[in-house]
C-alpha cells in the first residue's frame, strides 16, 4: 500500500494539528495555574512575591504565548463545529486561514496591551 504525504500538506490537517498540540499544551499549563492560584491560599504575602514575578518580561511573554494557545484552541474547536452542523463547502477552506488570523490578532493585541 502506498503512503499518501499529500494529506499532511492540506490546510485541515495543520489546523488539526495545532488544535490537537494547543490542547495538549494548555492541559500541561493547568497545573501551573492551579498552583498560581493556591498561593492566594498561602497568604498576602505568598500571593504578592508571585505577582512581583510575574511582572518579569520573559513571563509576559510567556502569557502572550497562552493567549495564542487558547485563541488557536477557541478557533479550531469553532471551526470543527461548523464541520459538524454545516455542510462541506469550498469556502470553508478559507476558515481555516480566518481562525489563524483570529488567533494571532489576539495574541497581538494581547502583547500590545502589555506594552
Amino acid at each position: 500500500m502506498k503512503n499518501d504525504f499529500r494529506s499532511r500538506n492540506h490546510p485541515a490537517y495543520w489546523a488539526f494539528i495545532v488544535h490537537r498540540s494547543s490542547g495538549v499544551l494548555l492541559a500541561l499549563f493547568l497545573p501551573l495555574h492551579f498552583w498560581a492560584l493556591g498561593q492566594a491560599l498561602q497568604g498576602a504575602a505568598a500571593l504578592d512575591g508571585f505577582l512581583r514575578w510575574t511582572e518579569h518580561p520573559l513571563v509576559k511573554f510567556a502569557e502572550t504565548g497562552l493567549v495564542l494557545l487558547l485563541a488557536a484552541h477557541m478557533a479550531g474547536g469553532l471551526r470543527l463545529l461548523a464541520l459538524e452542523f454545516l455542510e462541506w463547502r469550498e469556502w470553508q477552506k478559507t476558515l481555516l486561514a480566518i481562525a489563524a488570523g483570529v488567533s494571532l490578532v489576539a495574541a497581538l493585541a494581547f502583547l500590545l496591551n502589555l506594552v
